[in-house]
Parts: structure tokens; C-alpha cells; sequence
């Protein structure tokens, strides 16, 4: 197995009931980055819930065997990663600075040092920088401008978006990552990471709302005007499906799981109301069967509440009315048969499933699903990142990880 590329990036998807590894050569130019997927791999994991590490031996374990194996299949080894976060213990506010400008046009200098002044406010001690995206620029108070450089005025102002997240949860998961033999390249939101593989400019322009439908979380993300303009989460998530299963039916969680992916969908109508599935029966028990149209109401309600409760926060942030694109579904749960359908009824909005395949080649068969979303978004930040310079190789270490998590990515600001 040879050593990793100057310009190979490796990503990690820490989920709560999967860890992902993938593995891309980097391709294309800044402003439109591709990814030849070379390796990626999955090892189910319940070391990790809502983002935040619960078990560190079994969630190190699972790293290593999710990058072995993503190794093995690309024939080469990786010495960093682009690491995916989301959570309930991530915080994110718009934040204004002002500057005066020093010449008689703007210039790159300018721009920096108001993006650091709108970026400088006090987080707690137990909380740390994660992005500064710039949103939007004012120049003498003309509202609107995205790309200020070069423009003539006296007075320069920023708003810019700030996600934080708790400092113990990053620390846990980076040591985590270590101790399975990697550095951390990066801890990057995973909204914002999805959003590259499966938003079109189109749907970031209009406005969209991006819903993640994870096993532990749901992550609700609003983009507008070409950028992300809110993110929340939710711990109404599949796992609660999940146990819904166990209760409703008398299961195991591990064959509640097992009947939720192999016969389950989350709006009755598409199931034959005569359909009969057969349950599992512990030793004292007789053979037992359920109606599979009992099994997809069970869904149905708890997954219509995921959808209410996230249809409540883009209410209540403004955004409902702004949604000219409508909703792009991501996340294992967006694989239920019927998330489509129900989410319409919620929403009355367009709806559409988001996969990942924008952007990316090579091995894009072992992408393409909605689970996958957040894996192939980190490799295409991963690619923008080596294209800046950002990449790291195995003789390369990584930053400390304060200096890893807050810079103001003035890509980011081209891209979203």
C-alpha cells in the first residue's frame, strides 16, 4: 500500500449508528472542485450519539476499521482526515464589524480585517470558533455587495455567519480520531458539507431548506442568496423510529432496525393494506406476524413529528415563505419509502431526495444515496482545501486544533 498523495484527502462521517470513510483524489479548479473517489467503507457504530462521543474505545474502533478498509480499497494510505460535525452542542449567530478603509479603493486587506472584527466576539470558555462565513458586505451603507475589492468608499462593514461548537464534545472526537492512528485536517459542519455534494447554485440562490434525517439527529439548514443562513438540530431522529418499532411490535432494536429497512415506509399509502410481514419470536413465544400497513403508520407518525418540529423552526426563524426551491432531503432517513410524500403533505412545498454525484467520479456507485451526503460534501471540501493549500500529507501534521477551527474561509464565501 503506497503513502498518501500531496493532494489525497480522506474524509469521516461520525455518525450515531455509522461511522463512513472515504478516500479522493483531488480534480477540477477552486471554483468548481471535483473528487475521484478512490476508497470508501462503513462500520456500524453506537459510540456516538447526537455528535457527541459516548464510548471512546468503540468509536476509535470503528474509526480505524471504517479507514482500513476505505485504504484497502484505494491501495493507499491516508495520514489526515476531514472530520463531519453536527449536533445539538453547535451554536451559530450573524456577527457585525465595521472597519474604515485605508486606501482609496478596498482592498484584500481591508476585507480580512473586517471579517476578523465581526469574527472577534467572545464565545464562553466552553465553547470555540468553528466557521466564519461571510455573508454579505456593506460599503458606505450600500447594502448587498458580496465581493466589496476593488470598490471605492471610506467605510467597510461585514456580516458574518458564526458556527461554534463545544469545546469537550471537538476534543473527544479528535481524540478519538488519533488514537485510530490519524490526525484531524479539519472539523467541518456537516449542513455545510452536504450542501456541496447535493445543492445545485440554482436551490442556494432561490432558497432551500436542507433536512438531514440522521439516526440521532435531525439537522434542519437554510440557504439563501447563494448562502447558508441558519442551522439548527433536532434530537428527534430515527432512532426514535427506531424504538418506536420496539415498543409498537414487541422487538429487538437490532430487528426493529432490521424491519424498518426491509419492509418499512413512512406513508401508508404506498403499502397493500393485506400485506403481512413476519415478526421475530423469542424461543417462548409462537411464530408472530403484523400487517406491514401497521408497521408504516408506526413510522408515519413519529416521522410526521421529525417533519412538524422542523417545519416549527423554519417558521419561526422567518424562513418558511423564502423557500423558493423548497426541501432537499438527506440522510439515511430520506431512504424511507415514502419520506417524499409525507414531507410534501407537512411542508406544502417542493420536495426531492438529495444524492450525492455532483462533483464527483471514480467509485460514485458506493455514493450515490442520501446516507451519503455528508462523506462525498467533506471529500469536495477536502478537494477545495488542497486546491488552497489546506491539505495535509502523512509527514505533514495538522494544526492544533484552535488553529484548525476558526479561520475565516474567504473560499466559502465564493462558494456559498
Amino acid at each position: 500500500m503506497s503513502e498518501q498523495p500531496e493532494r489525497l484527502v480522506a474524509a469521516l462521517d461520525l455518525g450515531s449508528t455509522r461511522i463512513t470513510g472515504a478516500i479522493a483524489e483531488p480534480q477540477g479548479e477552486l471554483r468548481a472542485p471535483r473528487a475521484r473517489v478512490l476508497g470508501i467503507a462503513t462500520e456500524r457504530s453506537n459510540g456516538i450519539r447526537r455528535g457527541v462521543v459516548r464510548h471512546l474505545d468503540e468509536v476509535t474502533r470503528a474509526i480505524a476499521k471504517a479507514m482500513k478498509d476505505a485504504e484497502t480499497m484505494a491501495g493507499m494510505k491516508v495520514g489526515s482526515v476531514f472530520c463531519g460535525v453536527a449536533g445539538e452542542h453547535l451554536a451559530a449567530r450573524s456577527s457585525h464589524g465595521v472597519v474604515s478603509v485605508t486606501g482609496s479603493e478596498i482592498r484584500t486587506g481591508d476585507v480580512a480585517r473586517v471579517d476578523d472584527v465581526a469574527s472577534n466576539v467572545s464565545f464562553g470558555r466552553d465553547h470555540e470558533l468553528l466557521h466564519a462565513i461571510p455573508q454579505d458586505y456593506l460599503v458606505d451603507q450600500q447594502e448587498g455587495i458580496t465581493e466589496p475589492i476593488g470598490m471605492t468608499g471610506s467605510r467597510l462593514e461585514a456580516e458574518v455567519y458564526l458556527v461554534t461548537i463545544l469545546s469537550s464534545a471537538v476534543q473527544n472526537l479528535r481524540r478519538c480520531v488519533e488514537r485510530a492512528g490519524y490526525q484531524v485536517a479539519e472539523f467541518v459542519l456537516e449542513p455545510l458539507a452536504a450542501s456541496l455534494a447535493v445543492l445545485t447554485p440554482d436551490e442556494r440562490e432561490l432558497g432551500c431548506a436542507m433536512i438531514e434525517l440522521g439516526g440521532g439527529s435531525t439537522n434542519v439548514s437554510v440557504f439563501l442568496g447563494g448562502k447558508i443562513r441558519h442551522t439548527a438540530s433536532s434530537t428527534f431522529a430515527g432512532g426514535h423510529v427506531t424504538s418506536d418499532i420496539v415498543q409498537g411490535l414487541q422487538v429487538t432494536p437490532p430487528e426493529a432496525e432490521r424491519l424498518k429497512e426491509r419492509f418499512g415506509a413512512v406513508y401508508e399509502a404506498l403499502v397493500d393494506s393485506d400485506e403481512v410481514i413476519q415478526l421475530p419470536a423469542l424461543p417462548a413465544q409462537q411464530a408472530r406476524a403484523a400487517h406491514r400497513h401497521v408497521l408504516a403508520h408506526i413510522m408515519r407518525m413519529r416521522m410526521q413529528e421529525v417533519f412538524e418540529l422542523a417545519l416549527d423552526e423554519l417558521s419561526r426563524t422567518g424562513y418558511r415563505q423564502r423557500l423558493g426551491a423548497g426541501i432537499i432531503l438527506t440522510g439515511g432517513g430520506a431512504q424511507a419509502p415514502g419520506a417524499v410524500e409525507l414531507a410534501r403533505e407537512v411542508f406544502a412545498l417542493p420536495v426531492r431526495v438529495g444524492k450525492p454525484g455532483q462533483g464527483l467520479s471514480g467509485l460514485t456507485d458506493e455514493m450515490e444515496s442520501p446516507r451519503m451526503a455528508v462523506p462525498a460534501g467533506l471529500l469536495l471540501y477536502g478537494a477545495k482545501e488542497a486546491m488552497t493549500g489546506g491539505g495535509f500529507g502523512p509527514g505533514r501534521r495538522a494544526p492544533a486544533v484552535e488553529k484548525v477551527l476558526g479561520p475565516v474561509r474567504r473560499w466559502l464565501q465564493d462558494f456559498f
